[in-house]
């Protein structure tokens, strides 16, 4: 029957065919490449995308569906193919015919389409879904029986029917924000990575040491303690007896503020008005830790080690900083400042915390060990730190300006390696 139609007219079904194998090829690649999440939301807005994810829901049906038009066009496309040859240079046309068609197949139904597909999955999958939902419909007992034996066949050589999604690695994923620099602003970048980072990072590394907790000794005399309260630029204290091993509770300088101004607060009342005190491991990530104030309500919490001795303190603000760098202007940070010394070198304070020194001035100075400069220098020295003396530790020139009555670095001129001046021959 089909011999007897012209040759003109078989040549165009035949590019038809090619046409519609481009779109079934296209359309496999493209629905196969699309970003999930930006699916997932351009759902909400456009048909196509929505039509797209519903098939993409079931995909052992969207790919049977696929190649079955698939391959009914190519093995219609064959036969079109070797009527044409025969018809024109008889059984020798034959050969001919299969070069051909496996060349034109390739280029125009295979490799272009879907590299074009690979470049521009939106733009083919949106498009394809609008014609492919309506003929999974149509074609629905066909797809079904093809895949009643392909899972058959599966079921068989041992291979589940459901596969479960595999999820990123944490280093895949911080792969994934990284090399996505053109979407994400640096700064939500950074915080993202900041972010992931949490698991890592203990609370060790960022609270306050112990040495350096400013607190309330209730045994102080009274007159000694309301000129403390008023000066004090901190919102929360801790209020211990005789030293900071023996806290009795935290106190919220809000809830005392009317009757400081009113005079009628006494070390009594004090007492009553304090918070029990929270204690948490030194060995708790900043990501649990972070659950666990929301999950307490609380803000500030006493680290301890091991042992329960009480090793630092550490506040909701600390853990936020990790993840937004700072973002308070704290009359104590004044305490902190990190003072450009010409172009070269930096004053800071000993107690300056490692961390926040490399996140504000995108330094790498060693985080494992010692959290703070301080206990850096005085782990590098092993030793009691002297006054004028220099250290160079990870490239980085430490010069120790001043030291208290107790051994501990109070302030210290550092220069980073990428400042040195540059040795003349």
């Amino acid at each position: 029957m089909l011999d007897a139609l012209p040759t003109n007219y078989l040549l165009i079904a035949i590019g038809v065919l090619l046409l519609l194998s481009a779109f079934f090829s296209s359309s496999e690649t493209a629905l196969m490449a699309l970003n999930r999440l930006k699916l997932k939301n351009d759902a909400k807005i456009k048909k196509g995308a929505y039509l797209a994810q519903k098939l993409l829901e079931q995909p052992d049906r969207l790919i049977g569906l696929i190649l079955i038009g698939n391959n009914f066009i190519n093995i219609a496309a064959t036969a079109l193919t070797t009527i044409v040859a025969i018809k024109i240079a008889g059984d020798k046309g034959v050969a001919y015919g299969t070069a051909f068609l496996t060349f034109a197949i390739l280029i125009f139904s295979e490799v272009t389409p879907k590299t074009y597909a690979a470049l521009h999955p939106e733009k083919i999958a949106y498009f394809a879904a609008f014609v492919l939902t309506p003929l999974l419909k149509l074609l629905y007992p066909l797809v079904w029986i093809t895949n009643l034996f392909t899972n058959g066949i599966l079921r068989l050589l041992g291979v589940p029917q459901s596969i479960a999604k595999e999820a990123l690695s944490h280093e895949e994923l911080r792969t994934l924000v990284v090399e996505n620099n053109s979407i994400n602003p640096n700064e939500h970048q950074n915080m993202m990575i900041n972010v992931m980072n949490l698991d890592h990072i203990t609370l060790e590394d960022v609270m306050v040491p112990r040495n350096e907790i400013q607190g309330i000794n209730i045994n102080d005399e009274w007159p000694v303690i309301e000129k403390q309260l008023i000066d004090t630029y901190l919102t929360r204290l801790p209020v211990y007896q005789d030293n900071i091993d023996e806290v009795i509770g935290i106190l919220h300088i809000r809830t005392i503020l009317s009757l400081l101004n009113n005079k009628t607060l006494d070390k009594t009342r004090l007492r009553k008005i304090l918070r029990k005190p929270y204690f948490v491991p030194e060995s708790a990530s900043l990501s649990a830790q972070l659950k666990e104030f929301q999950r307490k309500e609380r803000r500030m919490g006493l680290v301890v080690d091991e042992y329960g001795d009480m090793v630092g303190l550490v506040t909701l603000d600390d853990i936020l900083e990790e993840i937004v760098g700072k973002f308070t202007s704290e009359p104590g940070d004044r305490g902190l400042k990190i003072i450009k010394q010409g172009d070269k070198q930096y004053l800071v304070k000993g107690r300056i915390a490692i961390r926040s020194l490399n996140r504000r001035l995108q330094w790498a100075l060693p985080i494992e060990g010692a959290t703070t400069i301080n206990g850096l220098i005085t782990d590098y020295l092993q030793d009691l730190p002297n006054k004028d003396l220099a250290v160079e530790i990870e490239g980085y020139r430490m010069t120790i300006l001043e030291t208290t009555d107790d051994n501990i670095i109070s302030k210290v001129l550092i220069e980073p390696p990428s400042l040195k001046p540059e040795s003349s021959d």
